[in-house]
């Protein structure tokens, strides 16, 4: 049986949700994470972002109000793109006119958004422009709160800075609230946090222990059993005199490893290995060998869990209450060693518990395997650190400035 899909509605917390903002006739400035990896040629390589907002954007549009959408972006080299072509995607999701102005702030920003009528939106110019915001300037908030009247926050990932744009303007208006987006991730995650059904399995991928230490730690103090693949498994292994042959084993972090194992046996925490992986001599390779750990040939590594692995993490799925998975568990770029993370995916979309699946590779993954699969799983979020942090019960800046 499926979990209850999540209600976009927030918990008795002074957080307003859009249903209970005043949006019509209205100037709505609504935060948005649209920092979205671009194309060599100018275009949106990933709209992923743009298309989770849409309903909050639509609602509004439908409402009567002129909506102000407000984001930054970057870039890998270091300076912040102009945002034109997120606001032709925008545009182009929409199905209507995206009007930019060439600043976020200042005159040109106000002359577009005071010539905007109902129903109709534009795309401030991107924030990281200003050095303010990043700085988190009251004075950069101001400059903004002259182009709205509602405050919308529909930006998770970026909650946990205290950007002038998601702490200081919401504090400067008295009608603000999250968006559907962001309502609904809250709530979920609400349920995975201090309060969740027992039993509480983890399964953990991804990086190596180095950058995923936190996440264990959070898995260590909240689960009742924990599964480990990718890279940390390996590290794991080998701390246990495994040879891993070519697998990549943070080789300066084994000694820590071996100290996080004597944790687990020592609070009596279940912690599941591989036992099985696929391997191969290239990440590149067109499919994997099914081998045990301990029996990896020579210059072959290991590149996903193995099917008697894939079996035995999901055998903890069918009796969970609640499921935090975060991190791919093979290496996704290479359709051969995905099966693993699809597997459980499926398996935790089959599952009666409610799960919670974060990692931006495991999440983009899980996105592509179609929007029901969200309905059957609980919540596939796109916050990255900042829903591990909600998950642990910390308060982020950007969701505490929306409480009244």
């Amino acid at each position: 049986m499926a979990p209850t899909p999540v209600t976009p509605a927030v918990p008795r917390s002074g957080i307003r949700n859009l249903d209970e903002l005043g949006l019509a006739h209205q100037r709505v400035l609504v935060r948005t994470d649209f920092d979205v990896p671009l194309t060599a040629t100018g275009g949106v390589a990933d709209d992923r972002k743009l298309r989770l907002a849409l309903p909050t954007l639509r609602k509004a549009l439908d409402e009567g109000a002129r909506v102000v959408v407000a984001t930054h972006a970057s870039s890998e080299s270091g300076v912040a793109p102009s945002l034109e072509p997120v606001a032709g995607k925008l545009a182009e999701l929409l199905g209507q006119e995206v009007y930019l102005p060439d600043a976020c702030v200042g005159d040109a920003a106000r002359k577009v958004v005071g010539d905007l009528r109902e129903g109709q939106l534009c795309l401030l110019e991107n924030l990281d422009w200003a050095a303010e915001e990043r700085a988190g300037e009251e004075g950069f908030a101001r400059k903004l709160a002259t182009l709205c009247d509602v405050f919308v926050n529909e930006a998770l990932p970026c909650s946990l800075e205290p950007r002038a744009s998601l702490v200081a303007l919401p504090r400067l208006l008295k009608e603000k609230g999250a968006g559907l987006r962001l309502a609904a991730e809250l709530e979920a995650l609400g349920r995975a946090a201090v309060t969740a059904q027992k039993p509480f399995v983890g399964i953990l991928g991804g990086a190596g222990l180095q950058h995923n230490l936190q996440v264990f730690e959070l898995m260590a103090r909240r689960c009742d059993v924990i599964c480990v693949a990718g890279v940390l498994a390996s590290t794991l292994l080998a701390a246990k005199e495994l040879d891993m042959k070519s697998s990549l084993v943070e080789r300066e972090q084994l000694a820590l490893a071996r100290s996080l194992l004597a944790r687990a046996r020592d609070q009596k925490l279940e912690l599941i290995l591989p036992v099985d992986v696929l391997a191969a001599t290239s990440p590149e390779a067109a499919e994997g060998r099914a081998v045990s750990v301990g029996s990896l040939p020579d210059l072959h590594a290991a590149f996903d869990i193995g099917p008697k692995t894939l079996e035995l993490f999901c055998s903890r799925l069918r009796d969970a209450k609640t499921v935090l998975l975060h991190g791919a568990l093979g290496k996704l770029e290479q359709p051969a060693f995905a099966e693993g993370s699809r597997g459980v995916l499926r398996a935790l979309g089959e599952a009666s518990a409610f799960g919670v699946v974060t990692g931006s590779a495991l999440s983009a993954l899980a996105l592509r395997e179609g929007p029901e699969l969200e309905g059957k799983i609980g919540l596939i979020s796109t916050g990255g650190m900042a829903s591990l942090a909600v998950i642990e019960g910390k308060k982020l800046p950007g969701v505490e400035a929306l409480r009244t």
